[in-house]
C-alpha cells in the first residue's frame, strides 16, 4: 500500500477519511446522545447565562452586597432585562432578613444601561403576589 494510505477497514474503525455525520462538527463527541440543539444568544451576541452574571456582577458593585439570586431573565429588543435579589440587611435569624429585588438592564454586551429596586420584603413572608 502506499505511504499514508490506509485500507477501507482500517479507514472505518479509525474514523479517517470520513466525513462528520449530517448536523455534526468535525470533531464533535458521538458519545453521550444526542447533541442538544444550542440557542442562539441574545442581542449582541451576549449568551443569558452571561448576562445573568454581568448583572449580579454590577449589582455587588453599586450596593456593596452579594446577590442571593438572579430571580429573572427577559431578552429585550437592545439587550437583557435581569432581577437580581440581594439580602438588604441580614439579620438574626435569618427569617428577619430583608430582600429585595434589583431590575437591571443590560445592553446586547452586557454593559449596565441602568438598574433599580423595584421591591423589599421580608425573607419569612409571601410576597402578595406569590400567594
Amino acid at each position: 500500500m502506499a505511504e499514508g494510505s490506509q485500507d477501507p477497514a482500517s479507514r472505518e474503525r479509525t474514523g479517517a477519511g470520513t466525513e462528520p455525520a449530517p448536523g455534526r462538527r468535525a470533531g464533535s463527541v458521538a458519545a453521550g446522545g444526542p447533541e442538544r440543539p444550542r440557542r442562539p444568544p441574545g442581542p449582541g451576541g451576549l449568551p443569558a447565562a452571561e448576562a445573568a452574571r454581568c448583572a449580579a456582577r454590577q449589582v455587588a458593585e453599586l450596593t456593596g452586597r452579594e446577590p442571593e439570586a438572579v430571580v429573572a431573565i427577559e431578552r429585550t429588543e437592545h439587550g437583557w432585562r435581569i432581577g437580581v435579589e440581594v439580602v438588604e440587611p441580614r439579620r438574626i435569624p435569618d427569617s428577619a432578613d430583608i430582600l429585595a429585588i434589583y431590575e437591571t438592564e443590560l445592553d446586547g454586551h452586557g454593559g449596565l444601561v441602568s438598574y433599580r429596586r423595584i421591591r423589599r420584603y421580608s425573607r419569612g413572608r409571601i410576597p402578595e403576589e406569590s400567594r
